[in-house]
C-alpha cells in the first residue's frame, strides 16, 4: 500500500470525537453536579454535542460564585470594565468561523444570516464596552436642590443578576442581554437556550481568555422549566431577565415573576403580554433601558456656603 493510500486509510478509521461540553462557572468548567447531560441537535435533528444538564445546586454554586466576584467587579474601574468587554469582541472575531458554523446549525439559518447575526453580536459588545466609562455622566450628575444643600446622584450596580438567554436568538440574543448586565459591575447568572446552547458554551470559553475575572459571568446549560425557577427565587439574586422565558417549553414567566417578587428582585419581562410574550426583535439598535433596569441611584447630599 503507498504512502497516500496508508494515510487515508488511517484517516477513515480514526475515531469520532462526540463533544461533551461542562458548565462554566467561577472561571471553570466544571461537570453538572448531576452527572447528566443532553443531545445537542441541529434545525434538522442532526446530533452535534453533548451538553451538561444543570441542576439547582449548580444554579446555587453560580450564584455563589457571581456573589463572591461581585466586589471586585463592581469596584473595578469603569475604563477597566470596558476595556475587557473590548477584549471579548477580540477574542470572538477571532473564533469567528466556529460561532458561524454554531449559529447556523442551531437557528438553520443561511451562511449569510449566520455570519450577519454574529458580526452583530460582535459589534454589540463592542457598542456597549463604548458605554462603560460614560454611564455615569449620562445617568447621574448634579441635582438642583431648594435649600443650602446640593446633591449628587451616581448609578451603581444592583448586584448578582439572573439572566434567562433567549431561546431562539442562539447568539445575539445572548449577548444582548448579557452584556447590558456586566457594562456596570453586575455579575451575572445565564441560563442558556435550552436547544441551542452550543454559541453560549463556546462564549464561555471566549470569556475565560478575555480578562473577565471569574464568577463575573456563570453558565448553566440544561432545561429551562428545571432550573428557571431556583434562579428567580434564590435570596441571594437581586435581579433577573425573563427574556428567555418567552419561548421556553413548560415555563411560565408569570410565575418566575410572582417567585421572583417575593423578595424583591427587578425584573425584566418578556415583549408583550401573557402567553403572547415573545422575545424582542434583537437586531434592532440597542439603548440604554436594559443597562437602567440593573441599576441602582446613590444620592449623597452635602450642604453648601458652611
Amino acid at each position: 500500500m503507498s504512502p497516500t493510500a496508508q494515510r487515508s486509510a488511517a484517516a477513515d478509521t480514526r475515531l469520532d470525537v462526540r463533544k461533551t461540553y461542562k458548565l462554566y462557572i467561577g472561571g471553570k468548567f466544571p461537570r453538572s453536579e448531576s452527572g447528566r447531560s443532553y443531545e445537542v441537535v441541529d434545525s434538522r435533528g442532526r446530533f452535534l454535542a453533548n451538553a451538561a444538564q444543570g441542576s439547582r445546586k449548580d444554579a446555587r454554586d453560580a450564584v455563589v460564585a457571581a456573589r463572591g466576584a461581585f466586589a471586585g467587579w463592581a469596584g473595578a474601574t469603569a475604563y477597566n470594565r470596558g476595556q475587557v468587554l473590548y477584549r471579548i469582541a477580540e477574542v470572538m472575531e477571532g473564533r469567528r468561523a466556529q460561532f458561524v458554523a454554531e449559529v447556523r446549525a442551531g437557528e438553520g439559518v443561511t451562511e449569510r444570516r449566520a455570519e450577519a447575526l454574529v458580526s452583530a453580536s460582535i459589534d454589540r459588545w463592542v457598542w456597549y464596552a463604548g458605554w462603560a466609562d460614560k454611564l455615569a455622566q449620562v445617568l447621574g450628575g448634579l441635582n438642583p436642590v431648594a435649600g443650602p444643600y446640593f446633591d449628587i446622584s451616581a448609578p451603581e450596580p444592583t448586584g448578582v443578576v439572573g439572566v434567562l438567554a433567549p431561546q431562539r436568538s442562539s447568539l445575539l440574543g445572548l449577548v444582548s442581554v448579557l452584556a447590558p448586565v456586566i457594562v456596570s459591575g453586575n455579575t451575572a447568572v445565564v441560563l442558556t437556550s435550552e436547544l441551542r446552547p452550543l454559541p453560549a458554551i463556546t462564549l464561555s470559553e471566549a470569556l475565560a481568555t478575555s480578562d473577565v475575572p471569574g464568577g463575573v459571568v456563570n453558565l448553566i446549560t440544561g432545561r429551562t422549566a428545571e432550573v428557571a425557577p431556583w434562579i428567580a427565587s434564590h435570596r441571594d439574586v437581586n435581579a433577573i431577565d425573563l427574556s428567555g422565558a418567552a419561548d421556553a417549553d413548560g415555563v411560565s414567566w408569570g410565575d418566575l415573576e410572582l417567585a421572583a417578587a417575593e423578595n424583591l428582585k427587578r425584573v425584566v419581562r418578556p415583549a408583550g403580554e401573557g402567553t403572547e410574550a415573545v422575545e424582542p426583535d434583537w437586531t434592532r439598535e440597542p439603548d440604554l433601558s436594559r443597562v437602567t433596569a440593573f441599576l441602582e441611584t446613590k444620592t449623597v447630599w452635602h450642604p453648601k456656603g458652611r
